[in-house]
């Protein structure tokens, strides 16, 4: 099937990404950009042009005009999504050999980024919401339990990761954790992927930004949560932990050498769009539009979970014993097309777009799912992964991924170190890392998981040899 046609294919409503709803929501800038001449504003880097690594050109200035607006030291446009920047980022944070604390529901990109620069991740568990399936953001109390637990062997941690909101759109006031994590010694990166909006400034009651909570590096996907094109992220730094020079040696280990200007434009567009007002009013009337929504929604039986972020709508697909994969596919081709289907939900990402007759559409649709799938009992309370508050993996990462291995059944993997990630993908949020040794209650465990996941989780797993 050729791909050119798939690109302009009717889907019917897009609650997915990215947030521009297929392009209903661009900011006028870059909508005026795209009517110009096909391939006119594709362009290597010219002198008057520069690259996000460049002291001089119209891209540094826009980075620290951007940097500026946002009162924080300084920033880099990405090209390469989020990944490329947390992954730049925790590796100017973390020496090679060095430990790096990480929640459990970190991106696979951090993971990844710990193979590539042989650093030592530590793991905490979080707080587990059993009538989902999903983990719920940390809070202060919890971080506290975390620290507590750490291995007490001299090697320091150097740097935490948080990850505010999550998919799904939890989140709370990360500043006492970031502070504390601080206190600690550790440089704090906060993926706010999917929270670009918490720090537009608008007059609505959503958690605050990580950037406004104190924290060292933040990460924007700006296709996820600010009207910008795919592959658009944004890196901040502020404070004076980290040496910006530290990050720009990173980014030019996996950063293009050629960028699309396309891109770089997307992104000071859409962040400037924030600092219009015209933009502000736009995201405040779209928050206010989907918490409307989802009263309505709620009001008239359909089962939605209660998060921080009203652009992010949970459909709990269990409550009527139906997973969110199985109601996916069948919502799919009746034109509702959402972002996240999980075992026990189905997320939808409403943007930046206006979404006309969606809350009609979605009764209507989540009374036919029902007849379709007749006489279910609510699924049974999940549960919680066997891991310990805090983790450490029998071998570095790193170890793992390159050493000679082989394949063996999921069902005989007891007592093996895993080669590879083993991670559905959305929400991309790894279940074995590499270098994680199964025992017997983890390695049952991921053997339930296939009855939720399916295929997603195969029946083999690549192990260490002789490990």
């Amino acid at each position: 099937m050729a791909l050119l046609p798939q690109l302009t294919r009717r889907l019917g409503q897009p609650l997915f990404l990215p947030a521009h709803g297929r392009g209903a929501a661009l900011p006028d800038g870059l909508r005026q950009l795209l009517r110009r001449r096909a391939g006119v504003w594709d362009l290597p880097e010219l002198p008057a042009l520069g690259g996000p690594l460049e002291a001089d050109g119209a891209i540094a200035d826009s980075q620290r005009s951007a940097a500026a607006a946002m009162g924080v030291a300084r920033c880099w446009y990405g090209v390469n999504g989020a990944t490329g920047l947390l992954q730049a980022a925790l590796l100017a944070m973390v020496r090679p050999g060095e430990r790096v604390l990480l929640p459990r529901n970190v991106h696979r990109s951090l993971i990844q980024a710990c193979v590539l620069g042989d650093l030592r991740p530590v793991l905490f568990d979080l707080p587990f919401q059993s009538d989902r399936g999903q983990p719920a953001p940390a809070d202060a109390t919890w971080i506290e339990r975390v620290l507590e637990a750490l291995p007490c062997d001299g090697a320091p941690i150097r740097a935490a990761v948080l990850v505010h909101p999550t998919y799904q759109g939890y989140a709370n006031d990360p500043t006492a954790v970031i502070q504390r994590l601080q206190q600690q010694g550790c440089c704090v990166l906060v993926d706010e992927a999917h929270g670009c909006h918490f720090a537009a400034g608008v007059d609505h009651p959503l958690p605050p930004s990580a950037l406004h909570c104190g924290a060292d590096l933040v990460v924007h996907s700006l296709q996820k949560s600010a009207a910008a094109l795919a592959q658009t992220a944004v890196l901040w730094l502020q404070g004076e932990r980290l040496d910006p020079v530290r990050v720009e040696r990173s980014l030019g280990l996996l950063q293009t050498t050629s960028p699309s200007a396309l891109l770089l434009a997307s992104c000071e567009e859409a962040l400037q769009h924030w600092q219009r007002r015209k933009g502000r009013r736009q995201l405040l009337r779209r928050l206010q539009e989907a918490a409307a929504l989802a009263e309505d929604l709620r009001n008239s039986g359909v089962p939605l979970l209660n998060n921080q972020d009203p652009l992010r709508l949970i459909l709990h697909t269990g409550k009527a014993g139906i997973t969110g994969l199985d109601a996916d596919d069948w919502l799919l081709p009746r034109g509702l097309v959402g972002e996240l289907p999980e075992p026990a939900s189905l997320t939808f990402c409403l943007g930046l777009a206006r979404h006309r007759g969606l809350g009609r559409q979605m009764r209507h649709h989540w009374q036919n799912l029902l007849r379709s799938f007749p006489d279910r009992a609510p699924l049974p309370a999940f549960e919680a992964p066997p891991l310990p508050l805090v983790t450490t993996t029998a071998q570095p990462p790193s170890q793992a991924w390159t050493a000679a291995h082989h394949q063996v059944a999921l069902k005989d993997a007891e007592g093996c170190i895993a080669a590879e990630l083993l991670c559905p993908y959305p929400p991309g949020i790894p279940l074995l890392i590499p270098g994680e040794r199964l025992d017997r209650q983890r390695q049952s465990w991921l053997e339930r998981q296939q009855l939720f996941w399916g295929d997603q989780i195969p029946d083999g797993l690549s192990v260490v040899s002789g490990g």
